[in-house]
């Protein structure tokens, strides 16, 4: 993302995501406040941008600013999600115990539905390996995604699935410890 238009145009699109009525405002709507720290994401990463590409201080600054108010809400509603993974449509359900490693990145339309850690598999030797996840990829509730692999497009990852090998076909569901395909 370059651009402000980029950016609004992609959070646009995400909001449809979100629920954001005056009511749900009101009421506390846990979904609410995931909106709130899509924005603030969003933000970043096109202040992060802006801040390696200029020599203007105030994108710095803005980059400061926003990452703090992203970092401080996220630890408040358990979300730990770094600038420039996520492509466009990330869908967060459920916060709580959500984290996920800067080396990773996600294709579109990636849905979190809680409980989830996307990460390197902890290997002395393997730190800097994360996974590569396709598009309209959905990682349900508890589910992990671990080392340097990587899931195909369109793919579901059940519940509580620990998913540690490359996955190359798509539209497959998998789950598991350790994950395997889901035969049908």
């Amino acid at each position: 993302m370059t651009s402000y238009k980029q950016m609004k145009e992609m959070l646009k699109r995400e909001k449809k995501y979100y629920p954001n009525t005056w009511f749900d405002n009101i009421s506390c709507n846990q979904r609410v406040y995931n909106w709130r720290f899509m924005k603030l994401l969003r933000r970043c990463e096109l202040y992060r941008y802006k801040a390696d590409h200029s020599k203007n201080p105030v994108w710095k600054g803005l980059y400061l600013i926003n990452r703090t108010k992203k970092n401080r809400l996220g630890v408040w509603i358990g979300v730990e999600i770094p600038e420039n993974v996520f492509s466009e449509g990330l869908v967060i359900h459920h916060s709580g115990n959500i984290v996920v490693n800067g080396n990773s990145k996600v294709g579109k339309n990636c849905q979190l539905h809680g409980d989830n850690c996307i990460g390197n598999s902890g290997k002395e030797n393997e730190l800097k390996k994360c996974p590569q996840i396709g598009n309209n990829v959905e990682i349900g509730v508890g589910a992990k995604v671990l080392g340097g692999i990587t899931i195909a497009n369109n793919v579901k990852i059940g519940a509580n699935a620990v998913v540690t090998k490359t996955f190359d076909e798509e539209g497959i569901t998998l789950v598991g410890i350790p994950a395997h395909k889901l035969e049908r």
